[in-house]
């Protein structure tokens, strides 16, 4: 194992990404997505740019990624960061490249202006809870997460 650097995802970096966001949803328990998900994906990260990505790399090998975008907070009258998946292969961790794309996304935080910057924890997922309040992140309480899926978004009706 190298050095493992940070940098801006470009598209070149399409597979070993798809490859990472595979191995979360391992990690995670869940389903992956679909081939045409995979596909869509790509696109938005890297032609439609609806996403960002930052990579952490050992050489040409892809070992984690930050997957963010902007929202924005009428209250502050300022955008935030959104970070939708922070991930690093097991046999990277417990060296840091997590802590470094976590930084990483903080200065583009900084850089861009924003108030605030968000993202979620599954709530068996101990480690990353421990990771994040060491860096002086607090859990939200008085807030609950809610989601319309795919399918309940079409069964609601037209107006």
């Amino acid at each position: 194992m190298g050095r493992v650097v940070i940098r801006a995802g470009r598209s070149a970096d399409a597979e070993g990404f798809v490859r990472l966001v595979l191995a979360l949803a391992e990690f995670e328990k869940l389903a992956p997505p679909s081939p045409a998900g995979r596909r869509r994906l790509v696109e938005d990260v890297f032609r439609k740019k609806r996403i960002r990505l930052f990579v952490a790399a050992d050489g040409k090998k892809l070992v984690g990624y930050a997957l963010y975008f902007f929202t924005y907070s009428s209250f502050l009258a300022k955008p935030s960061l959104y970070l939708e998946d922070l991930f690093v292969l097991k046999e990277y961790r417990r060296r840091g490249v997590g802590f470094d794309l976590f930084q990483r996304c903080v200065q583009e935080a900084i850089s861009r202006g924003c108030g605030r910057m968000e993202w979620a924890v599954l709530t068996w997922n101990e480690k990353a809870i421990r990771f994040y309040e060491r860096l002086g992140a607090k859990r939200l309480s008085d807030w609950y997460v809610y989601r319309l899926d795919e399918r309940a978004l079409r069964r609601l009706p037209n107006p």
